[in-house]
């Protein structure tokens, strides 16, 4: 298991851009409840935990994990957001509609990745059973809401450091640090 010797919820402040400035939209599957709202907690909380202000964050609830793709793409579309993160849990069952309920979901979101401008988290389990799904939403291997919101600050400090890049015309550094005139200036993070 890739959890296995991992705490979804662990991060190193340090190492995490500063998000007071973002905006961030949760769009949350109301099916497995008991496992999405311990997801969007562990995402609230790790944003809040990071300096994003609790009014920066903007949840929106969907039925499944389906809806996710439509209620992102309209989030981006209508909510000025730096980033959308998309909390679902789909738990196998007797029969393939785990598969394709799977596979959609995980396209879609892939589809507003490669169509818009803003990053899209995708934070939805895809457990075999209920357990799995507790263990990973707040219980022994942590919460992968917290490890989504973290991935979400990256990528839209990634996304603002592309913009800056872009308007001064020049690549963004591996380094957080953009070229202007042949001379390395660090950006920094307020």
């Amino acid at each position: 298991m890739a959890t296995e010797n991992k705490n979804l919820s662990e991060y190193d402040k340090n190492t995490i851009p500063n998000a007071k400035d973002f905006r961030f939209g949760i769009v949350v599957s109301e099916w497995n409840d008991t496992i999405t709202e311990g997801l969007y907690n562990g995402a609230f909380d790790a944003l809040v935990d990071c300096d994003v202000p609790a009014q920066q964050i903007i949840r929106w609830n969907v039925p499944g994990s389906f809806e996710l793709i439509y209620g992102a793409k309209k989030m981006l579309q209508t909510q000025n957001v730096d980033a959308v993160i998309v909390i679902g849990c789909v738990i196998q069952g007797e029969t393939k509609h785990f598969d394709f309920v799977c596979e959609g979901v995980t396209q879609g979101i892939k589809d507003l990745n490669v169509q818009t401008d803003v990053p899209v988290i995708f934070c939805v389990l895809t457990d075999n059973n209920m357990q799995q799904s507790i263990d990973r939403s707040g219980g022994v291997h942590g919460n992968k809401g917290t490890e989504a919101a973290i991935a979400a600050i990256k990528m839209a400090y990634i996304r603002q450091q592309a913009s800056i890049a872009h308007v001064f015309n020049q690549p963004l550094l591996t380094s957080g640090a953009i070229q202007i005139e042949d001379s390395p200036k660090k950006i920094e993070n307020e």
